[in-house]
């Protein structure tokens, strides 16, 4: 939590402001059983209804005066608790941007919406609630057992054995639950784990008729939730009826003690009243700091859970540049791209994705990659991006390693289109303005037509301020695969990823988009990633992946002569060939 509190440095002011209100509150609630005290053994006893009166007006502005202390203590509260919520969550989704793959890999989706929301949630109720009840329930118990004193220590000293018993059950219960509640988030990243899932698996779970089987998997969870929820509510539920207990306990035993002294004349009523008012004033404010432990006890646990975040670091292999000389260094006579012994193990993984990645790239190249399903082609792809940190080997691009690049000038060189095309709620223009914020409608509607999504455009009511739903649902899987081509092609990018990204095309269009790419100016080295043949057989050189290895790289013609998987993959779309005519 201690790691957390920076958040609230821009709002010192209101952490300081809603305590010290909340004390002047108690200040004046200490001081009303005295008022009543007096009305009972000066107003009441002497039927003096003029000092009645001014002892009311007495209690009406007392009361009024907390109220406006209340009122502003809450207001300087919730403005620093949702401020710091506020900063808190920017700085966690600013975090969580900043990681690698690796690292989104390595926590889940669904703890990160969870930290994000739920754990954020519960840490900004107990800053709220500390702030306004941390100082106050304590002077209140405390300063209510100082006033019985000055009216009688025989009494007070019942004060001094009930509220070590009171603490002993709050802090215990407290100590007992902390862990449970972290258990009790941990169950809840699972089911929303299982709702994301299913959310999003919606057409696979009714294409194979799974609804029953996965209501029985979500409710398993969910009763294992809800287990575990009530189990620790039930132990926070003990704090209240046992401090009342022994605070009823407490007030039986002033009002015994307390009749004793009066009728030995130490004590007059209104004291009596006084006392047990004090011990009245305890027990309520007790039960707010029960309350407020529980509050408190959630928020720890969350803090813990979105602080561990935080120590989910940007992957070290990709530090930035460093050493400035280093930085500029270019290497004009270096190949454009070098993959020098490279491999790549994935975090947990038992086994080597790649293995011993070695060739070279030049400038303006068209590098086709194919292989069997798991062969590792889209790991290959993620690594110029520096989506992965190489596990060994080193990748330089114009001689730079570029783990010595800082992210925004590496994937600046580079445009991506991933195997499943993601576009984003709000307009065709906005979408293509990810690959380009300042690019001109005529830089759009080039990068449109090279991807053979102009039609697509022209179709839309609007053009290219039609509407865009989110994920892009509201086009089909071909057209979001060409407008997510046409988004990388917009920044004209000097490297080109195009994973399996023409997999919802028609030969033709895909046949149209090739001979396009073929036309891109100033020399863009250009991936293509596919399973089709066709696809990459014009490529300057294609590399051929079987189970993590180069299994072999040439041409077309070249690898159908001497690559055994290639033949195999070639021939099982082209059967008709096998007999050596192409």
């Amino acid at each position: 939590m201690k790691r957390l509190m920076m958040y609230l440095k821009d709002y010192k002011k209101e952490s300081i402001l809603a305590p010290l209100f909340k004390l002047l509150e108690a200040f004046f609630e200490l001081l009303v059983p005295l008022v009543m005290a007096n009305i009972i053994d000066y107003g009441i006893s002497n039927r003096n209804m003029g000092y009645i009166g001014e002892m009311g007006l007495l209690l009406l502005l007392l009361g009024v005066v907390g109220l406006a202390s209340s009122i502003t203590a809450q207001f300087f509260a919730a403005k620093a608790a949702v401020g710091f919520s506020t900063q808190l969550r920017q700085a966690l989704f600013d975090h969580i941007e900043d990681l690698s793959f690796t690292d989104i890999d390595k926590a889940g989706t669904s703890t990160m919406i969870t930290r994000m929301t739920s754990d954020v949630n519960q840490v900004q109720s107990g800053i709220n609630m500390t702030l306004r009840l941390f100082l106050r329930s304590p002077i209140i118990v405390f300063g209510a057992m100082i006033m019985a004193f000055t009216i009688d220590v025989k009494c007070a000293l019942i004060f001094v054995v009930a509220i070590p018993l009171l603490s002993v059950v709050v802090f215990g219960i407290i100590l007992s639950t902390i862990p449970m509640y972290k258990k009790v988030q941990s169950k809840l990243d699972q089911v929303l784990g299982i709702t994301r899932e299913n959310l999003t698996g919606v057409r696979v779970i009714r294409a194979f008729h799974q609804e029953a089987k996965e209501a029985d998997r979500f409710r398993e969870n969910n009763e294992a939730l809800s287990a575990m929820q009530i189990f620790v509510g039930k132990i926070s539920a003990c704090m209240n009826p046992v401090t009342y207990i022994i605070v009823n306990g407490a007030i039986i035993a002033l009002i015994y003690t307390g009749a004793v002294q009066v009728n030995i004349g130490n004590l007059s009523q209104g004291e009596v009243v006084a006392i047990i008012n004090y011990m009245n004033q305890i027990l309520v404010e007790l039960v707010k700091l029960a309350n407020l432990i529980v509050t408190m006890t959630k928020a720890l646990a969350c803090a813990e859970r979105v602080a561990s975040v935080f120590d989910i670091g940007a992957d070290a292999a990709y530090v930035g540049a460093q050493d400035q000389k280093l930085a500029d260094k270019v290497d004009k006579s270096a190949p454009f791209l070098d993959f020098k012994h490279v491999s790549l193990t994935y975090q947990g993984a038992g086994a080597p994705t790649l293995q011993d990645m070695n060739f070279t790239v030049n400038r303006g190249d068209t590098v086709g990659i194919i292989g069997g399903t798991g062969s590792g082609k889209t790991s290959l792809v993620n690594l110029i991006p520096g989506f992965y940190p190489a596990t060994e080997g080193e990748i330089l691009l114009e001689g730079r390693d570029i783990r010595t690049m800082s992210d925004e000038e590496l994937r600046g060189r580079i445009g991506v289109v991933p195997q499943k095309a993601v576009l984003f709620k709000g307009t065709i223009r906005s979408n293509l303005q990810w690959g380009k914020p300042d690019a001109t409608e005529e830089e759009m509607w080039k990068a449109l037509e090279l991807a053979q999504a102009s039609e697509v455009v022209d179709g839309k009511p609007g053009k290219l301020d039609a509407t865009v739903a989110q994920n892009g649902k509201n086009f089909s899987g071909g057209q979001r695969q060409r407008l997510t081509i046409a988004r990388a092609l917009v920044r004209n990018p000097e490297i080109l990823i195009l994973d399996d990204s023409a997999s919802a095309l028609d030969y033709a269009t895909d046949a149209k988009l090739r001979a396009a790419i073929r036309t891109l100016e100033d020399k863009t080295t250009t991936f293509i990633v596919s399973q089709r043949a066709s696809t990459i057989r014009h490529a300057d050189k294609i590399i051929v992946l079987d189970d993590g290895e180069i299994a072999g790289m040439g041409t077309h013609d070249e690898l159908l002569k001497d690559c055994t998987v290639y033949q195999e993959i070639y021939y099982s779309q082209y059967p008709e060939q096998r007999g050596g005519v192409r």
